[in-house]
């Protein structure tokens, strides 16, 4: 699966996707995005008073979603931070990226779903505490079909010397990007609240759903 998570460079808005109205958008480059999540947070609880105890908490995972997805390659991210009445909010994001990926002798990948499918690794879990990780492809309306991994993951922490780990309930869809070689759509989605590992593949499904290249 690594092999496909090489970044590329390109000019964003090359796509668009759709997200919940609650969800904060942002952008996540380093030069705007803190005076950006900064502002929402302000616009947020100016209508919402109730959720001025969690400014910082807010802050901080929304400033912590963008710069991990900057450092990925993201071109997108997209955030839900809602409290429910608990001690904590209920965090999740969506984030888009470009990759792609070549073979040992320099050449593209493909991108054809059944052959992506083929190099991704499907990890069963052995107790119920284990992580685990499915593999399947998904159609997309009017865009078509796309490999995709979901499951109960743990993720390296980005920049992280000791290479630590974080679980979290992740799925990720590998959108072949038109008459470009090697090159796709990666929309992964991911929440650290392992309790609503269904109820967030259902969100990160429809999220992902609304993806279309821009004409």
């Amino acid at each position: 699966m690594a092999r496909y998570m090489e970044a590329l460079t390109i000019e964003r808005g090359g796509f668009r996707i759709d997200v919940p109205e609650t969800w904060w958008e942002f952008e996540v480059r380093p030069e705007s995005r803190d005076d950006s999540i900064r502002r929402m947070v302000s616009e947020r609880i100016a209508t919402r008073p109730e959720l001025a105890q969690y400014r910082d908490v807010y802050t901080e995972f929304l400033r912590k979603a963008a710069a991990d997805a900057w450092k990925s390659g993201a071109l997108y991210c997209g955030c839900m931070a809602e409290s429910f009445g608990g001690d904590t909010p209920i965090t999740g994001s969506v984030t888009v990226s470009l990759v792609g990926g070549r073979s040992a002798s320099g050449e593209p990948l493909p991108t054809d779903p059944a052959a992506i499918v083929s190099q991704l690794a499907v990890k069963e879990a052995r107790k119920q505490e284990d992580s685990w990780r499915k593999v399947t492809t998904v159609d997309i309306p009017g865009v078509g079909q796309a490999a995709r991994t979901y499951g109960i993951e743990d993720i390296t922490v980005p920049d992280d010397a000791l290479k630590r780990t974080v679980r979290a309930v992740l799925m990720q869809t590998f959108i072949p990007v038109p008459g470009q070689e090697g090159k796709v759509a990666l929309v992964a989605g991911s929440s650290q609240v392992l309790d609503l590992a269904d109820a967030f593949f259902d969100i990160f499904d429809a999220i992902t759903s609304t993806f279309r290249f821009a004409e």
